[in-house]
């Protein structure tokens, strides 16, 4: 059994993506599911203190009763058993926006990520916005750099590109010459793809206020929201 992955553009919380965090909710049982925020990839300017508050002002405010930040905020954090262990029983599972390359280099290989995984294969939902969205592709984007590291590969040779609609879409030259061979999800903000199940045989679907762009070698399609497709 697998979960319910959420890959969000971007401008998360504050009500602009209400009905994608919606689904994630519904999909995770209602609003008394257990709900963990990751505010990792906010801590490379510590601005984790405020992303998990905004979180936690947001899922109230759609009235979820179990919320709570778990302070994974580097390598270390995210190797305590004692921090691990509160993901333990979470039925969601979110990270917020921030620095992809930080945020893969507190994750990737970590116990947190091992716990994140465990999760989502009990039926838990996975979910993130952003530099959060990023992580769970094969390659993250390092816009700083213009290299390509490791992400948590639960979507095998899959680019994640968030914020398309704004700049992300000035990332897609470098990114088919880098990875010719690579999906690249182009994923507008206030937009989200979502899955549940097995992620080889259930369609994606499409939510939100934008669009979904998929880049496939030279060819590329997009989706509104409401549209299904496969991967």
């Amino acid at each position: 059994m697998t979960g319910t992955l959420v890959l969000a553009g971007g401008e998360e919380f504050g009500g602009r993506m209400r009905e994608v965090d919606e689904l994630a909710l519904r999909a995770a049982g209602g609003v008394g599911a257990v709900i963990r925020v990751l505010p990792t990839a906010a801590a490379a300017d510590d601005g984790h203190a405020r992303a998990g508050r905004n979180a936690l002002d947001w899922f109230a405010a759609l009235g979820a009763t179990d919320v709570a930040v778990v302070p994974v905020i580097d390598r270390a954090s995210a190797d305590d058993p004692a921090v691990v262990a509160a993901l333990a029983d979470a039925d969601v599972v979110y990270l917020p926006g921030g620095s992809p390359a930080y945020l893969a280099q507190a994750l990737v290989g970590s116990r947190c990520a091992a716990m994140m995984r465990q999760r989502y294969e009990a039926g838990a939902v996975l979910a993130g916005s952003s530099a959060g969205a990023m992580i769970f592709g094969e390659y993250v984007y390092h816009p700083e750099t213009g290299r390509t590291i490791r992400g948590l590969c639960t979507l095998p040779n899959v680019c994640i590109v968030p914020h398309y609609d704004r700049y992300g879409q000035r990332w897609i030259a470098r990114l088919r010459q880098t990875l010719p061979d690579a999906i690249l999800l182009g994923i507008d903000e206030r937009t989200a793809a979502l899955v549940s199940g097995d992620l080889n045989r259930q369609p994606w679907s499409v939510a939100g206020q934008g669009c979904l762009t998929v880049y496939r070698g030279a060819i590329a399609a997009r989706y509104v929201s409401g549209a299904q497709l496969r991967l």
